[in-house]
């Protein structure tokens, strides 16, 4: 199972997205939140089909499309962390931190 823990920033909404395959093709995904809208989109992305989300054309998948609509800001992080832990847990990709660091500098 991949475990992804997202801290998205301002909002403080965390939320914990877990992966698991059996056949290395379909994930299930299940998704605990703090916010609402996330909590909306973890009904839509259940089980997964890996190789057709991860490899769709940006921002065409079905968990990208399934967030257009649901989630309420555009730079929300899970919807990448979804498909991160699916291609993690079909084994498409190895488990890695994704980290962005973000500075005002004067």
């Amino acid at each position: 199972m991949i475990e992804v823990k997202v801290n998205p920033g301002i909002c403080g909404l965390k939320s914990t997205i877990k992966a698991e395959s059996a056949d290395m093709m379909n994930a299930k995904v299940s998704i605990e939140s703090d916010c609402p809208a996330v909590m909306q989109l973890a009904d839509k992305v259940q089980t997964v089909d890996a190789m057709k989300e991860v490899f769709a054309p940006f921002g065409t998948s079905q968990i990208f499309t399934e967030s257009n609509g649901t989630l309420t800001h555009a730079t929300c992080p899970v919807p990448t962390a979804i498909l991160k832990a699916v291609e993690a847990s079909c084994s498409l990709a190895l488990p890695a931190d994704v980290v962005l660091e973000i500075k005002k500098i004067d």
